[in-house]
């Protein structure tokens, strides 16, 4: 019984937010509190909740400080130089737009943090998208699973706890899956570039001076790409004044109002210090000198502290950004009352055994290739912890009664990473859609078939390379 309830339940959330009959933050509280009180346990709603906002507070305090640091990176013209080097390869074409959102995805996914990686990608891409009236689902989707592939790098998570549940070394896991994770990485560029011609299909090609002659855009329309860290309310911090849309250059060298080079935000004297300052952040990160929202509190305050170091500056700053803020946590929060009704109940355990269970004996011999494909919807429906420490272990037991190796399993337990990046459980997708104002369902729509697709193709390239 509790395995067909987590099911349904599952099937209900994802109906509900897709046909958009209720909002995300609604349907992560209510559907699960509803379903904890089917299955008998509705005393105990309350110890569930509080045991996965126990989980999930430290990724909240994560998120709220990284979307701070980041937003205040982004005001005062850190990563400047990335977004005109890509809007001006990217010009006006469709095509170009949208792979220069799968290469600025990618490039920045180095970090290993998706929040980051979204932050960034939007508030570059999100004004060339809406001047050209491209899909903005385009542009999530892409983001996503370009962010997907990536997230396999070893400080990303999943290979992390990979070679923890099954006791490997992360580099043994990583390395040789690199030409599997490439080929994936390709097939996100060329998926880029089959959306893109669509996209150009659809509404053509414009020049710039095109663009900027006939789009006008409303108060709400305008982002702040270096006051707000995505779409935002049009007031700079200390000035007040609109801020443009997008800044590129034509072939003429004409510059188009966006990026605007002299917003009140940009601190052009400090710039290397601010450089030192995320290398030295993202350092830490990765050689895990402190735990990372730590690291970003320290990192926001002195962000804060050095760049603004008058007060009234300090809070326009964190003015500009509460609104992601906001959305971000809250959405972590209720998604804690979901994860912790799942766990709390037996419902995914049940799950879990009952897909398990499921696998015949003849399939054996081929429990990598089984791990690959079920590794694409648990990742999806699942947490990273629940499959990698609840799922992965009784999939190696099996693997390793028929001689299939813990290293292949744990290769194969990647494959479903590009999908799991658009996963209602994963607290970074409301960052993607919520700055580029997204509804979810609408992204869950779009990304689905082109994140599975490209998880196949990654579990196709591992068995052809002799990884798998």
């Amino acid at each position: 019984m509790l395995t067909i309830l987590g099911f349904v339940m599952i099937a209900t959330f994802l109906v509900l937010i897709m046909m958009k009959k209720v909002s995300p933050i609604a349907a992560l509280v209510l559907i699960p509190a509803l379903f904890c009180v089917l299955v008998g346990k509705g005393a105990h709603l309350g110890d569930y909740v509080i045991a996965g906002i126990g989980d999930l507070a430290p990724t909240a305090a994560m998120l709220m400080f990284a979307i701070v640091y980041f937003g205040v990176m982004i005001d005062v013209g850190l990563f400047d130089p990335i977004v005109r080097g890509i809007l001006k390869f990217a010009k006006a074409d469709p095509v170009r737009i949208v792979v220069g959102t799968a290469v600025l995805a990618a490039i920045v996914s180095l970090d290993g943090d998706g929040s980051t990686t979204f932050m960034i990608t939007v508030s570059a891409m999100y004004p060339l998208y809406k001047r050209l009236k491209m899909s903005l689902v385009v542009m999530t989707g892409v983001a996503a699973t370009a962010n997907g592939v990536m997230n396999t790098l070893p400080w990303g998570g999943p290979t992390a706890r990979a070679a923890t549940a099954l006791k490997l070394d992360a580099s043994d896991i990583f390395v040789p899956m690199i030409p599997a994770l490439a080929v994936g990485l390709v097939f996100v560029f060329v998926l880029a570039y089959v959306l893109g011609r669509r996209e150009r299909k659809r509404l053509g090609y414009l020049s710039l001076d095109e663009v900027t002659e006939t789009v006008t855009e409303t108060a709400d329309e305008k982002v702040l790409v270096g006051a707000g860290g995505g779409p935002a309310s049009g007031k700079a911090a200390t000035g007040g004044g609109d801020h443009a849309a997008p800044s590129f250059e034509n072939e003429d060298g004409e510059t188009f109002a966006g990026l605007d080079p002299n917003r009140a935000t940009l601190r052009p004297k400090l710039y290397w210090f601010n450089a030192l300052l995320t290398v030295t952040l993202l350092t830490a990160m990765i050689m895990e000198w402190l735990p990372i929202p730590v690291l970003f509190m320290l990192g926001a305050a002195l962000a804060l502290s050095v760049n603004y170091p008058h007060m009234p500056d300090q809070k326009a700053r964190i003015g500009a950004h509460a609104e992601n803020v906001l959305n971000v946590s809250g959405m972590v929060f209720a998604a804690a009352v979901f994860t912790g009704v799942l766990q709390g109940t037996g419902m995914v355990d049940h799950m879990a055994e009952w897909v398990v269970g499921g696998i015949p004996d003849w399939m054996g011999p081929h429990m990598a290739l089984v791990t690959g494909v079920l590794s694409i919807p648990f990742t999806y429906f699942m947490s990273n912890d629940g499959f990698y420490f609840g799922i992965v272990p009784v999939l190696s037991e099996a693997g390793a009664a028929h001689g299939v190796s813990s290293l292949e399993i744990a290769r194969a337990s990647l494959v479903g990473q590009p999908l799991h990046m658009s996963s209602p459980l994963v607290p970074a997708v409301y960052v993607l859609v919520g700055m580029a104002k997204v509804e979810f369902g609408d992204h869950t729509k779009f990304t689905v078939k082109w994140a599975a697709l490209t998880a196949l193709v990654v579990l196709g390239a591992g068995f052809l390379f002799g990884i798998l």
